[in-house]
């Protein structure tokens, strides 16, 4: 008599599946809601610009612009990210920018040429965040406080450098960068740059012990600190990070705009708020996300871009950016309460 092989059974004497689940419901099931959300916007955005400037927006060079000005932001939000995923924040960004990019284009700073600016850019930077993050990890002061002072102290310093006036970039190395033969299978540099940046956030955050201490002091820095974490220090690390970034962006605007001015950097801290947060990011921290929050800074860049080719005010720009960003915050609040 033919015996039948039984279903293989579990230690509780349920059934298990008898092969591996099918490839399109294990992505299914880790697909991000949100992640894709932002892409359905991003692609939404990209059919009413094809519709709207079918000629002009679809353009490659175009394109080409768009991705080269989310650069120097996203940089900036890769940053930002990370310390508003610690419950913290930096007002300070865009004015560090601004004062990098005008210490790093001085014409004492250019004597050194291509190796000078780009070293200049990130130790200004790093050292805004140094000050930021002994003020808030060591000196106890509030984020927003120690950053708002960074604030008006890097633009302060940044306009007395320049005295007002825009210092141009005479180095041959800086100039080529920023010119169309020096783009590599169609991408401008500052993207791969961008990019870069992007999967070494991506990575640090989601796949090493630095990104889960960040989590963990944004969830809760009393149970972190009870874990073994050095708060403090990892604050520290943090904000100093946020400056290298700043850094690094800095450069990268050298690069665009060939020149150096006070001016660098005009709320880009608020750009850099509002993209982490559609993103995903939770502002009172425990949660980030960097693919969400690069796509927030696409969004808004292809937005502006939109309005720009249709030669729509500003203002207008501006309500529906903030009506972007009132959104997401909705839909942040309504998904926490329903978890």
């Amino acid at each position: 008599m033919t015996q039948h092989a039984s279903p293989p059974r579990s230690s509780t004497g349920k059934v298990q599946p008898a092969g591996p689940r099918p490839a399109w419901r294990s992505l299914v099931a880790r697909a991000d809601v949100r992640t894709l959300s932002l892409l359905g916007v991003l692609l939404a955005l990209v059919v009413v610009g094809g519709i709207t400037k079918p000629d002009e927006f679809l353009d490659t060079r175009n394109l080409q612009l768009v991705l080269t000005q989310a650069s120097v932001i996203g940089v900036v939000t890769v940053g930002m990210t990370f310390v508003i995923t610690s419950g913290g924040i930096d007002l300070s960004v865009g004015a560090v920018v601004a004062l990098a990019s005008v210490w790093a284009t001085t014409v004492a700073t250019q004597d050194f040429g291509f190796a000078g600016i780009l070293f200049t850019a990130m130790i200004v930077g790093l050292g805004c965040g140094l000050v930021n993050g002994v003020l808030i990890a060591y000196g106890s002061m509030v984020p927003f406080i120690a950053t708002l002072a960074m604030l008006a102290s890097a633009r302060g310093l940044a306009l007395q450098i320049t005295d007002g006036k825009t210092q141009i970039v005479s180095v041959e190395g800086i100039l080529k960068l920023g010119e169309r033969d020096s783009y590599v299978l169609g991408i401008p540099p500052l993207v791969l740059v961008f990019a870069v940046v992007t999967i070494i956030g991506w990575f640090v955050l989601n796949r090493t012990t630095f990104g889960r201490r960040t989590v963990a002091v944004g969830g809760n820095a009393e149970a972190a600190r009870l874990a073994g974490i050095d708060v403090r220090r990892q604050r520290l690390y943090l904000y100093l990070l946020s400056g290298l970034c700043c850094g690094i962006a800095a450069f990268l605007l050298i690069i665009l705009s060939g020149s150096g001015q006070n001016t660098n950097g005009n709320l880009y801290e608020l750009d850099a708020i509002a993209a982490a947060i559609i993103g995903g990011t939770l502002l009172s921290g425990g949660r980030g996300t960097i693919t969400g929050s690069v796509l927030g800074v696409l969004i808004f860049t292809t937005i502006t871009n939109i309005f720009a080719l249709n030669n729509l005010q500003s203002d207008v720009q501006q309500i529906a950016k903030g009506a972007i960003i009132v959104a997401a915050v909705l839909v942040q609040r309504r998904t926490a309460s329903t978890t």
